[in-house]
């Protein structure tokens, strides 16, 4: 089995995700999508996150109607930090006859030098696959440089460009401009039950106040 990994904060998961991880799973001949929600990444200290109860609401809806996507708790039942490197890890003994393939985008993949432990990431991992989208740009001969061995593990998926991002999607709601349909059915549903982004959230206890940014 070929599984790939598809992890991210998903605050919160759109119609772009989807279409990179189906293009992914078609592309790289994937049996299954893992996605992989990372309750409290370590690059995103201070921002304002939506509480974890409703990331995980969300991406369950987003990919209910796709039976090769898997939702993924492996990072939610462990404390932090949350390492790409321990999620493999845990992966892969989780599954250990199957291939793992850990799904990034070019900017992840110009940042690598940068993450965690990155060398021992790429050997924990069978293959990467990066989802280049037009235009992307990236050296790849001075990325081989700083993590030896990464560009025999790497393979391109060319991803259609679709301008839709989850910090767009926050702010269009914080200024009143539609994104009904830029996020699946369910996800639109849940924003609006759960009040996200417009700081007007339903969960207790919670303050959902986004900034511009």
């Amino acid at each position: 089995m070929r599984i790939g990994i598809f992890g991210g904060t998903f605050d919160p998961p759109h119609l772009a995700h989807l279409v990179l991880a189906s293009e992914a799973r078609f592309q790289l001949a994937l049996d299954r999508v893992l996605w992989v929600l990372t309750p409290d990444p370590p690059h995103k200290h201070g921002w304002a996150i939506s509480p974890l109860p409703a990331r995980v609401k969300m991406v369950q809806s987003a990919i209910a109607g796709e039976p090769a996507f898997k939702f993924s708790r492996v990072d939610i039942d462990r404390p932090p930090p949350h390492y790409a490197l321990d999620s493999l890890q845990l992966l892969k003994s989780q599954y250990p006859q199957a291939e793992l393939v850990y799904l990034i985008g070019t900017d992840s993949l110009r940042d690598l030098p940068d993450w965690h432990r990155p060398m021992e990431l790429v050997a924990a991992c069978d293959s990467i696959g990066v989802m280049r989208r037009p235009n992307s740009d990236f050296d790849l001969t001075r990325l081989e440089a700083q993590v030896p061995g990464l560009k025999a593990r790497l393979r391109f998926v060319d991803a259609p460009l679709l301008e839709i991002s989850a910090s767009d999607i926050r702010l269009r709601i914080v200024e009143g401009r539609p994104i009904r349909y830029m996020v699946p059915d369910g996800v639109w549903r849940l924003i609006l039950e759960l009040g996200l982004y417009s700081g007007k959230s339903s969960i207790p206890g919670e303050s959902l106040d986004y900034d511009s940014k």
